[in-house]
């Protein structure tokens, strides 16, 4: 059953169905707004939405998926609709996305880049607070061997290894409080 905002923006809306041209027009979509084309990954994706006027945006997937982005070694969950009002560079007022920070889920409910050449994208979470990015962690994988379709940055390269880093070190201290009496 659709959600009460979908239903509120249906009229006027450009509406696509089918998994193929769904998929199509998410990717057109996030282009249009100047968003990374691999921000939502979602699978056999049965809706699309888009009101104009409003400015309301809805994709609806037949099941619950989750995506690791791996260069910033997040999982993101995507619930089976995910919504937002949007406007270029930012999504906002966004439902069905979730980030897992440590061992929680947290709401994300803002996408937005402030500032292109920063080569930055920002999260928010309803509580105000947000994580930035690099923007090219978010562009679509390369489905042969998992690589960015554009050059990785050193900059991307540097936080995946100080991700990794950061994640031994956690590890390291976990184990060494078990062992220390």
């Amino acid at each position: 059953m659709a959600s009460q905002a979908v239903e509120n923006y249906r009229d006027n809306a450009e509406i696509y169905n089918g998994t193929a041209l769904c998929m199509q027009k998410s990717q057109q979509l996030l282009e249009e707004l100047s968003l990374p084309k691999g921000l939502l990954p979602l699978d056999d994706i049965t809706e699309v939405g888009y009101n104009r006027t409003a400015g309301f945006v809805w994709l609806k997937q037949k099941k619950k998926t989750e995506h690791k982005f791996r260069l910033i070694s997040r999982t993101v969950s995507y619930g089976t609709e995910v919504t937002a009002f949007v406007e270029n560079r930012r999504m906002k007022k966004l439902t069905g996305v979730k980030s897992k920070e440590l061992l929680f889920w947290v709401s994300i409910s803002d996408i937005f880049i402030d500032d292109p050449s920063s080569g930055k994208i920002s999260f928010g979470n309803p509580t105000g607070i947000s994580r930035s990015f690099p923007v090219s962690a978010f562009e679509i994988e390369d489905e042969k061997d998992g690589s960015l379709d554009s050059s990785c940055s050193d900059e991307v390269a540097n936080l995946h290894v100080e991700t990794v880093f950061n994640k031994s070190f956690a590890a390291y201290q976990k184990k060494k409080m078990d062992v220390e009496p």
